[in-house]
């Protein structure tokens, strides 16, 4: 088994800042690719930023230039950083990590229990 805990979300005015933190424990051999996607209501979920082995990232298009996502190798932790933040990055952002289970290598695809972002005065 593999566990994401998800924290740091919360109420800021636009043009604030939050951190959001995911730390994966478990049966965790290696990970590949460590994401954040967020889920606005009545929207599908979307990817809003990933960052694969060493250090390759991506971002959404809306995110761009305003998030930074990283990671902590040996705490198996990733982080979120938002910026400027803007009513409609309001969602519920999960965190999901692919990789492989120590002793068996098969592949593992986690997902956290999401945590609200809300962006308003």
């Amino acid at each position: 088994q593999v566990q994401l805990v998800e924290s740091g979300g919360g109420l800021v005015q636009p043009g604030g800042s939050l951190r959001l933190s995911c730390a994966a424990s478990g049966s965790i051999g290696s990970i590949n690719t460590m994401a954040w996607y967020h889920q606005a209501p009545g929207k599908q979920r979307e990817l809003v930023a990933s960052i694969v082995s060493g250090s390759s990232t991506n971002y959404a298009e809306s995110v761009r230039g305003r998030f930074t996502i990283s990671r902590d190798i040996a705490k198996n932790t990733v982080y979120l950083q938002m910026n400027s933040l803007k009513p409609e990055d309001t969602a519920v952002y999960y965190c999901n990590v692919k990789g492989r289970r120590i002793g068996t290598w098969t592949w593992f695809d986690a997902w956290g229990q999401g945590t609200q972002v809300t962006v308003s005065l």
